[in-house]
């Protein structure tokens, strides 16, 4: 007998068919075309973090990379409940506090209040909602007042913190636990060292005068030691949990946050940056 015959292959997929199959097998915006935003006006999540020191330990796109990861997860556990996209994240931001220290990249609070701006406004064109997920809280003044601004023209925008409870002020434990836990071979773990551990309110007035690097010549506010990837994971999912649950519910408090107040946030010093 001879060879079988080749299958003859079947008609391609209708656009519209291979829009609901794209739709529904991914939540990243970057992977989608525009004919897969047809008919939808979905809740997009925006990552912003930031480009800045993070000790001598730990990769300068923390922020991002926690922001990131926080979205992802949330949207994951909203898939069939809610339409919801994660955009590409913004990772240069407001980080003038951290400029002593080489790698630093700050785009100061003027740019950074016009770039959420008019991200909100062209978004919020064929989206139904934006949200911000904040990794850097030196980016709370201007976003605050972005996404303030973006709300009093109608625009369905919030902003929230990525902020894991009994969390140190900047590359401690709890960064460097989810960074073990994101990407374990770009946390140099023996070059890790403490810096002050007082909280961060009693180190405000010296922050404001000196910037991070008067204060702590490593960057590091706080203390990494004992952090592992387990406790990362736990931070992750935690956050993850509770940003899900407060887009379900779509509460909006004071400044345009997601969500009923919980853990401060760290806020960058005033004066500290641009």
């Amino acid at each position: 007998m001879g060879p079988a015959p080749a299958p003859v292959p079947g008609p391609a997929p209708a656009p519209k068919a291979r829009a609901h199959a794209q739709r529904t097998t991914t939540t990243r915006l970057a992977d989608l075309a525009w004919p897969d935003l047809t008919d939808r006006r979905p809740l997009v999540l925006l990552p912003l973090g930031s480009c800045e020191q993070h000790g001598p330990h730990l990769p300068l796109d923390t922020d991002t990379a926690v922001a990131s990861a926080v979205a992802e997860r949330a949207a994951a556990r909203l898939r069939g409940s809610a339409d919801v996209l994660v955009a590409p994240a913004q990772a240069y931001a407001a980080s003038g506090e951290h400029e002593g220290f080489p790698g630093t990249v700050s785009a100061g609070h003027t740019a950074l209040h016009l770039l959420v701006t008019e991200i909100g406004r062209s978004m919020l064109r064929w989206a139904g909602r934006l949200l911000v997920v904040n990794g850097h809280g030196g980016n709370l003044t201007s976003l605050s007042g972005a996404v303030t601004g973006l709300r009093t023209e109608g625009r369905n925008v919030a902003w929230w913190p990525c902020v894991p409870k009994d969390s140190d002020a900047h590359a401690g434990r709890a960064e460097t636990s989810m960074m073990l836990r994101l990407r374990h071979a770009a946390v140099r773990g023996e070059q890790a060292v403490a810096g002050p551990t007082d909280p961060v309110h009693l180190l405000m007035g010296r922050l404001v005068a000196e910037s991070v690097h008067g204060v702590s010549p490593s960057g590091v506010l706080g203390d990494p030691a004992g952090a592992c990837a387990s406790d990362g994971e736990r931070l992750l999912d935690t956050m993850a949990d509770r940003l899900a649950e407060d887009v379900r519910a779509w509460r909006i408090s004071g400044h345009g946050r997601l969500g009923l107040p919980g853990p401060r946030p760290v806020v960058a010093p005033a004066g500290a940056g641009r």
